[in-house]
């Protein structure tokens, strides 16, 4: 264990007080052992591994941060197996060489592969729900391991059961993997026309990858230690899904302040779902607002990523994120809602 240990270098906001002790875990068993220990004494424990999808308050965490740090990863004929620390994007690479597809929509995207079922990470119109064989996972409770499916995790638009619950932890993942080497089919009308493809089409899952990889670095959503526009949590805010019968409030609101104008709609589970990022811009919050001297920023590429330009502090951003939540609010009446977990305040 090691002690005051600096929890901003280990979250890609790079922001965080720091941690009373710090426990790496390098192995599945290590994992099993430090949690069910910490569990049955009662200390306060936090989870922690990529950290792409954490805001950590300034004052840090006065308990025990576990770092889940076990990588192996086993390619087989139709699927991928990855424990809980792997490096996501390092996955999907590996996959995509080893001419394995489904994965490679999901490229470039921060953090750990225990994280993908927590949060339902999806992009470029593949959610890891669809490719999800099975999830290992530590029930904190019974201390039982074991192997569950899909369907126990109520799985849905950037949530899972295990979201924002301490019950279990991830220990690994099993996804599909289609054995051609085709992608998925194409699904996302920025990443088809960027292929010069049609919808629905399969495309080798190497140049597919290779295009979503471009798209997310235009954006700045590739992490980049030396580009202060990747020092985020990614999109810091869902796509809000408004329910039938407010919809066409919302849509008046829109109508009486922008005046006739297509707003991107997508069916959603219980609504319609709009962007978030096209409410942000039309709310008055430009690429970079507040300003250049500011500490924290929206990106300059893209505005549902909430910036440290180096010196930011929690507070800073939870600020910034309080402001652009309720400047989309007074203006349309939707209300957005934060992707990250944060520890030690609420949004």
């Amino acid at each position: 264990m090691s002690e005051n240990v600096d929890l901003s270098g280990l979250t890609t906001l790079r922001i965080g007080g720091p941690a009373r002790l710090l426990a790496e875990c390098p192995t599945t068993q290590s994992l099993i052992d430090v949690v069910t220990l910490l569990d049955r004494e009662q200390i306060p424990t936090l989870i922690l591994a990529g950290g792409s999808n954490l805001v950590i308050s300034d004052a840090g965490f006065d308990g025990v941060v576990v770092r889940v740090a076990n990588t192996t990863v086993s390619l087989d004929t139709d699927r991928v197996i990855a424990e809980a620390g792997a490096v996501w994007d390092e996955v999907v690479g590996q996959s995509v060489a080893a001419e394995l597809g489904g994965l490679e929509c999901l490229s470039g995207i921060p953090g750990s592969t225990g994280a993908t079922p927590v949060q339902n990470v999806g992009a470029y119109g593949v959610e890891v729900g669809s490719r999800l064989r099975q999830v290992q996972l530590l029930d904190r409770r019974s201390g039982e391991v074991s192997w569950v499916e899909p369907s126990k995790l109520e799985l849905g638009y950037r949530s899972s059961v295990l979201k924002h619950s301490d019950a279990a932890v991830v220990l690994a993942v099993e996804f599909d993997a289609s054995t051609d080497g085709l992608s998925a089919p194409l699904a996302y009308r920025e990443l088809f026309t960027a292929l010069g493809a049609e919808e629905g089409e399969r495309l080798p899952a190497s140049q597919v990858r290779e295009a979503v990889l471009g798209l997310r670095t235009g954006k700045a959503m590739v992490l980049d230690p030396y580009d202060h526009d990747t020092w985020s949590a990614g999109s810091f805010f869902t796509n809000p899904v408004v329910p039938d019968d407010k919809l066409p409030a919302v849509l008046g609101a829109i109508t009486e302040q922008l005046g006739d104008v297509t707003v991107p709609q997508f069916p959603g589970s219980g609504g319609t779902k709009l962007s978030a990022g096209w409410l942000i811009e039309r709310a008055g919050f430009s690429k970079g607002y507040p300003g250049e001297d500011a500490p924290a920023r929206l990106s300059t590429k893209h505005t549902l990523a909430l910036t440290n330009r180096g010196s930011a502090t929690s507070a800073d951003v939870v600020s910034l994120a309080r402001t652009v939540r309720d400047g989309v609010e007074a203006a349309f009446g939707v209300h957005l809602e934060p992707e990250p977990v944060t520890v030690g305040f609420t949004i």
